[in-house]
């Protein structure tokens, strides 16, 4: 496998990382901070890694340090909930499991099915926006997550029986 370039990646994929932040973060402030530490995590990490499903990687690495980072709020007080509420209404808790089952659907999906998906389901992005990122048309990015579905439907069928 080849090592990974962070430059590189960093050009692709940082776009994509910020709006990650900003979305679990809400602030653009906390959000560049955030994504900024999602790179450096990379830096200190990068001898571990392989240039294998960039955009999993850091979509889960973004995710995880906005977690992280929501948490150490919450703990410090920066915010604090009026009325405590059960985990199963807990909006983060439901991301968190939102990606899991994401994570379970892509598995075996190519990284750029993934991010296709992560792009449209996660960060609302449209076809055209995707299709820009991506290189493709809207009809490719649209067939792209038609095919998707049918395969995930069959994996879920699948499991059911």
């Amino acid at each position: 496998m080849d090592s990974i370039n962070i430059d590189a990646w960093y050009k692709k994929y940082a776009p994509m990382v910020f709006r990650r932040c900003l979305g679990m973060l809400r602030n653009e402030e906390d959000a560049l901070d955030a994504a900024q530490d999602v790179f450096v995590k990379l830096i200190h990490h990068q001898s571990r890694l392989y240039n294998q499903f960039p955009s999993s990687l850091l979509y889960t690495i973004a995710t995880n340090t906005c977690l992280n980072r929501l948490r150490r709020q919450k703990t410090q007080g920066a915010k604090t909930l009026e009325t405590a509420s059960p985990a199963h209404c807990d909006p983060e808790y439901e991301r968190v499991e939102t990606d899991m089952l994401m994570d379970a659907i892509l598995s075996g999906e190519s990284e750029s099915t993934r991010a296709i998906c992560y792009m449209y389901h996660r960060d609302n992005m449209t076809l055209r926006e995707i299709g820009g990122l991506m290189g493709l048309s809207v009809s490719g990015v649209q067939k792209r997550l038609s095919s998707l579905r049918s395969r995930a439907k069959i994996k879920w069928e699948g499991e059911q029986l």
